[in-house]
C-alpha cells in the first residue's frame, strides 16, 4: 500500500482516514503503521477461527419470494455471523449461530451517536446451478473505509469476504436451492458501536454481524422509475461530509423527502447538489443519463467520485467498466459533474436517449421521468415502454455474470455445504 500523501493541516478528516488505513497491519503486511509508530499486536479479524452452532434445519421452512416479501419483517436465513471487538482485546473469534436478536444496552454508542455502517450485496443462484457472489471484494474494501470513517475498528477485508462465503456456504443450499435458478438473497454485513457509555467519543467496543435475507425485486417497476428532484431546503450529502461512506446517517434524514415524493406518485428523489443543481444520486442508487451531445456524440454520463460526494457503488463501477470495454465503439462513458439544467436543455432539444439508476437493491432500473420545479422530463423507455436498448444491454452484461451465463472473475463461486 502506498504511503498517504502529505495533506494540508486543515484536512483533518481525510488525513485521519488515510492514517487509519495505513495503520491497518493486515492491509500493509508489516508491524509498523504510519510515521513508524508501532501497530497493536491484538488479535485481528480471522475467519479461520470461526465456531459453528447450527440451527435445527427443520425448524423453519423456506418461503416463496412472494411470501417472504409480503409482510413488514425482513425474513432472514437460518444463521447469522457475529464477531465482537474491544479496544483492550481486539477481535474475538467469529461465531456462526442461529439467527436471532442482538443484545444492546440502552446507552450503546450506536443508539446515540450513529456509530454504524453497513454493506449490501447479493448471493445469486445461477442458471448453471452454482451459487455466486458478485464482486464481494469491492464491498469488503468499501466497508473497511466506512468503518474507519466513523471511528470503528479496522479489519482485513479478505477476512470479511471469507465470513460472507462461510455464511452462504451453510445457508445457500437450503435458502437458494438449485431449483430456484435466477433467484437471490440479500447479504447485510454491519458494524456497530456497542460501548454502553454516553459521551461523544470513538467506541471502545463494537460488533460486526452478517445476515442474509430475502429482498423484493425492484429493477423493473411498471412504467419505469419516476424521480422527483429534492426540495431546495434539503440535500442528501455534501462535499466534506460522508456521502461516500455507507453509514446509516446517510439514509434516515432522506426519508422525509422520499415519503413526500412518493405521495405525489414518484418512486425516488433525484438528489441535486449546490446552487448549480448538480445531479448526484437517485434515491440511494447511482444515476446515469444517456444522451447525445450537441455534436451528436452518444454519451453515458454519471457523477464523478473525486469530490467524495456520492457512493462508489459496485454496480456503478461495473457498469462503467463494462460500458467502456464492450460499448466503446457505440458510446463514450463520461464521469463528470453535470446539472439538472443540462438535463432540461437536452430534453428540450430532443437529445435524451435513456436514463437509469444502478445499485445493489434496484440493480439496473430504467428511469422514465424526472420532475423538477414544475417541469416534467419524459425519458424514452424502449419497446412497449419497458426498458431502453442500452439500459437492457448493460443490465444483461452484469446479470449474465451474476447468474453464471458468463464465466467471469467478478462472479465468485461458493463451495456449498450440502
Amino acid at each position: 500500500m502506498t504511503v498517504p500523501q502529505k495533506r494540508p493541516a486543515e484536512d483533518l478528516t481525510v488525513t485521519a482516514l488515510d492514517n487509519r488505513i495505513a495503520e491497518e497491519p493486515a492491509l500493509n503486511g508489516h508491524s509498523n503503521g504510519a510515521n513508524g509508530h508501532a501497530v497493536s499486536s491484538l488479535p485481528t479479524l480471522d475467519a479461520s477461527k470461526i465456531t459453528i452452532t447450527r440451527a435445527d434445519p427443520n425448524a423453519r421452512t423456506v418461503p416463496t419470494e412472494a411470501e417472504a416479501n409480503s409482510g413488514n419483517e425482513t425474513i432472514c436465513t437460518d444463521h447469522m455471523i457475529t464477531v465482537s471487538w474491544t479496544a483492550a482485546k481486539g477481535w474475538a473469534n467469529p461465531e456462526l449461530k442461529p439467527y436471532g436478536p442482538l443484545s444492546l444496552m440502552p446507552t450503546a454508542s450506536v443508539l446515540h451517536y450513529a456509530t454504524e455502517c453497513f454493506e449490501g450485496l447479493k448471493a445469486f443462484r445461477g442458471y448453471d446451478g452454482k451459487l455466486r457472489l458478485f464482486r464481494p471484494d469491492c464491498n469488503a474494501e468499501r466497508m473497511l473505509m466506512s468503518t474507519l470513517r466513523i471511528s470503528l475498528p479496522g479489519f482485513d477485508p479478505k477476512e470479511l469476504e471469507k465470513l460472507i462465503e462461510i455464511l452462504m456456504s451453510v445457508d445457500g443450499p437450503k435458502w437458494l436451492p438449485k431449483e430456484r435458478a435466477g433467484s437471490f438473497l440479500y447479504i447485510r454485513p454491519a458494524v456497530i458501536g456497542t460501548q454502553p457509555q454516553l459521551g461523544v467519543q470513538a467506541p471502545k467496543e463494537a460488533l460486526l454481524f452478517i445476515t442474509a435475507s430475502f429482498m423484493p425485486r425492484m429493477d423493473l417497476p411498471e412504467g419505469g422509475m419516476k424521480l422527483h428532484t429534492n426540495p431546495e431546503d434539503m440535500i442528501r450529502a455534501w462535499v466534506g461530509g460522508f456521502g461516500y461512506a455507507k453509514v446509516g446517517a446517510n439514509y434516515g434524514p432522506s426519508l422525509l423527502a422520499t415519503a413526500e415524493a412518493r405521495s405525489r406518485g414518484f418512486g425516488q428523489i433525484l438528489w441535486l447538489y449546490g446552487p448549480e443543481g448538480y445531479c448526484t444520486e437517485a434515491g440511494a442508487s447511482n444515476f446515469f443519463m444517456l444522451w447525445r451531445t450537441k455534436e451528436g456524440q452518444l454519451q453515458l454520463v454519471t457523477a464523478p467520485l473525486d469530490d467524495k460526494l456520492i457512493l462508489d457503488g459496485v454496480t456503478r463501477r461495473s457498469v462503467v467498466q463494462l460500458a467502456r470495454e464492450r460499448l466503446a465503439g457505440e458510446l463514450e462513458v463520461v464521469e463528470r459533474k453535470y446539472t439538472i439544467d443540462e438535463v432540461l436543455e437536452a430534453d428540450k432539444e430532443g437529445r435524451i436517449v435513456e436514463a437509469f439508476a444502478a445499485g445493489t437493491a434496484f440493480f439496473i432500473c430504467p428511469v422514465s421521468e424526472i420532475h423538477h420545479r414544475g417541469i416534467d422530463v419524459k425519458i424514452p423507455m424502449g419497446k412497449e415502454g419497458k426498458i431502453g436498448h442500452y439500459t437492457a444491454k448493460l443490465k444483461g452484461f452484469v446479470g449474465d455474470i451474476m447468474y453464471g451465463n458468463e464465466q467471469h472473475p467478478w462472479g465468485v463461486v461458493i463451495q456449498e455445504q450440502e
